[in-house]
């Protein structure tokens, strides 16, 4: 019991779900605006754009190289998985997600060639 209860204990201090909600939604959203700004035509989000269909998860189709970026990822202490043959997923998790590390993975995927 003491797992679960540090782990309610965890979800409590965050509010509840409506708050954690909310932080999905802008951490997805900004993840999809930093990948689409930066026009990179190697990438492609495959997810669904409207929020009520969707997670807190992004598929990216790699259309280059995308087992070398899935690598390089890793390499940085990303975590997402991959999906074959051209699929990676991120999920930033509101619980315990910030925005900088959403930064750090577009700006990753971002430099990749």
């Amino acid at each position: 019991m003491a797992p679960l209860r540090a782990s309610f204990a965890i979800f409590d201090k965050s509010g509840g779900m409506e708050p954690l909600r909310a932080k999905s939604i802008k951490l997805t959203g900004y993840l999809q605006f930093l990948l689409e700004s930066a026009g990179h035509s190697a990438l492609t989000v495959i997810t669904p754009r409207e929020i009520d269909a969707r997670g807190c998860q992004l598929s990216i189709l790699v259309h280059e190289h995308p087992k070398a970026l899935f690598g390089k990822l890793q390499s940085a202490g990303v975590k997402c998985d991959f999906r074959e043959p051209n699929v990676i997923r991120a999920a930033p998790t509101p619980l315990y997600t910030t925005f900088h590390e959403v930064w750090r993975f577009a700006r990753i995927l971002g430099e990749h060639r």
